[in-house]
């Protein structure tokens, strides 16, 4: 049976819950974190929790590259044992999301120029290789909204300076390449990969004239979509992703 795929790329909520639930434990709970002892080996689910939000927060920027995330702080905030923390922070550096430096503990991780000229590299192929499955295995009709977006509405967010709701349509189609490509795998492989570089694909979008490019270049790919055109699909992807490499190397001292 065909399994469907369905992603979203910047996860987690708000972190309400989290802060409430600190306050609702009172100042004791914000000062001194919960005691390990007596606790079992925490759950699957309770780690996804904390890392979930962790991984909201490094998208977000709220937590930016170089920030560090101490256990006693966290296990505080989220009301937690420490180990709780440390296994979700285990979780973060398997993604590549944080680094573990002697005599400072964890921290965000911060990308070098070579770093992001490799994660473009990779997604210039495994973006490319999703439109095309996309244009062979969407159903008729899919991209037609997304069309007439792109089409119009997207290019007034450009003149009213709302990035944050240009990067909203930008998501959706990069949501709706995905799903339409029906590739648990390169699924997977680009969501761990956009995960380290959200706040980088934003600042992208913002650079003098990137925005107006990429969007000549997405309502093309979305044409090549809807007409099944799936080589020229590809090829489009590919060059908008080394067109943006290109601005990423030109402006990395202000990207990282």
């Amino acid at each position: 049976m065909k399994r469907s795929v369905r992603v979203k790329l910047v996860v987690g909520a708000n972190g309400g819950g989290a802060a409430a639930a600190a306050k609702a434990h009172g100042d004791t709970a914000a000062s001194s974190a919960p005691s390990d002892a007596g606790r079992g080996k925490p759950s699957a689910g309770e780690r996804e929790d904390i890392s979930r939000e962790l991984r909201r927060r490094i998208a977000a920027h709220d937590l930016p590259p170089g920030s560090q995330l101490k256990e006693l702080k966290l296990a505080a905030e989220f009301v937690v044992p420490r180990l709780r923390v440390r296994e979700a922070l285990a979780r973060l550096e398997q993604r590549g999301l944080v680094e573990r430096i002697p005599n400072k503990g964890a921290i965000v991780t911060r990308l070098s120029l070579d770093e992001l000229v490799s994660i473009y590299q990779a997604r210039e192929v495994l973006e490319g290789l999703c439109v095309r499955l996309a244009a062979e295995r969407a159903p008729d009709g899919s991209w037609d909204e997304l069309l007439a977006l792109f089409e119009g509405r997207m290019w007034q967010l450009l003149r009213d300076g709302d990035f944050d709701s240009y990067f909203a349509g930008y998501e959706e189609f990069r949501s709706r390449m995905l799903s339409h490509a029906d590739n648990v795998i390169v699924c997977d492989m680009l969501g761990s990969i956009i995960e380290r570089t959200q706040m980088i694909i934003r600042r992208v979008i913002m650079l003098p004239g990137r925005a107006e490019q990429g969007l000549t270049q997405h309502i093309a790919v979305l044409h090549a979509l809807r007409e099944r055109r799936g080589e020229d699909a590809e090829r489009i992807r590919r060059e908008t992703l080394c067109d943006a490499l290109g601005y990423v190397r030109r402006y990395h001292k202000f990207l990282v």
